[in-house]
């Protein structure tokens, strides 16, 4: 199972500086792929936490990165899919992955904060759908010569749209947690990508669905990726009642086994989420010493 890790994108240590020495720090480690998150904006007065309060941009954050590092994949879990036109995401992703020397992993979302649709002019309703159609545009962009759509959500005439990523569009994964998303992942995606609400201790029955829409779409299951967002915490051992990826190096160590046992085919270490690490007031320098203490415990 590959090992990755989250770079800083939210909260006060989420600077250019620390984004860079993570990477290339991770990267000189061995490991697989560094992750960011997306967040457009943060509704005045909601209750979801300081992790979502202040978030860099990702497809920025990767391109930087892409600049500053050489082997380390470069992944995005996720971009939500509506905020953007098909077309621009497209031209995005693929001038991203064509300056990464194609390194770029495309997790994309539908998105569930009503006022980030609000924000960007999409309805709401029908986000299934609409991400349905988007994922056949957004490959025929990255694939054919001429594209010409005309669809319930989206309409190009006939158009091209170059260059094409290379060596090869970018891996597609979709995240989601109803039975609905996870099925579309198995019918259309590369993988599924797990969320930072997941309950990691019944992920295998997560990864079985997409496995079996794969089989019945006429797809190989064994060719997708899973990967886990671990929401990780280091905290003393031993605490009662402790939740998957939080306690001691050497728990969190044996959970991330555990889930490799499941099917996970990587899991991804994500400070972002502990509040400890991004809370307002917290102190950057601190953050980044307890990041790179992480980064060299949990190494693969």
């Amino acid at each position: 199972m590959n090992i990755g890790f989250a770079v800083p994108v939210s909260g006060p240590w989420a600077t250019p500086a620390n984004m860079a020495r993570v990477a290339t720090r991770a990267e000189q480690l061995g490991y697989h792929q560094v992750w960011t998150f997306q967040r457009l904006l943060y509704p005045a007065g909601h209750p979801m936490g300081p992790v979502y309060r202040s978030v860099q941009d990702p497809i920025v954050t990767l391109s930087y990165l892409a600049g500053i590092t050489g082997r380390i994949r470069l992944g995005v879990a996720v971009l939500n899919m509506p905020f953007f036109s098909p077309a621009l995401l497209a031209k995005q992703l693929a001038t991203l992955q064509n300056v990464s020397g194609g390194r770029l992993t495309a997790g994309l979302g539908l998105g569930w904060l009503e006022e980030e649709f609000a924000a960007s002019g999409v309805p709401y309703g029908r986000r299934g759908a609409r991400g349905e159609e988007y994922i056949g545009v957004l490959r025929d962009l990255w694939r054919e010569d001429v594209v010409e759509h005309e669809g319930e959500f989206y309409r190009l005439p006939p158009v091209h749209q170059d260059p094409k990523p290379a060596p090869a569009p970018p891996p597609i994964l979709l995240g989601g947690t109803a039975d609905v998303a996870l099925r579309r992942a198995g019918r259309l995606a590369d993988g599924w990508v797990s969320s930072s609400r997941e309950t990691l201790s019944s992920i295998e029955s997560r990864i079985r669905l997409v496995k079996e829409a794969a089989t019945e779409a006429g797809r190989d299951p064994e060719a997708m990726q899973f990967v886990c967002r671990g929401v990780t915490s280091v905290r003393p051992a031993g605490q009662a009642g402790r939740r998957p990826l939080t306690g001691s190096y050497e728990e969190i160590r044996r959970d991330v086994e555990g889930l490799a046992a499941q099917g996970v085919t990587e899991v991804f270490h994500d400070l972002n989420f502990d509040p400890e690490i991004v809370s307002p007031g917290t102190d950057p320098a601190e953050s980044m010493r307890r990041a790179e203490e992480a980064l060299e415990a949990l190494a693969p």
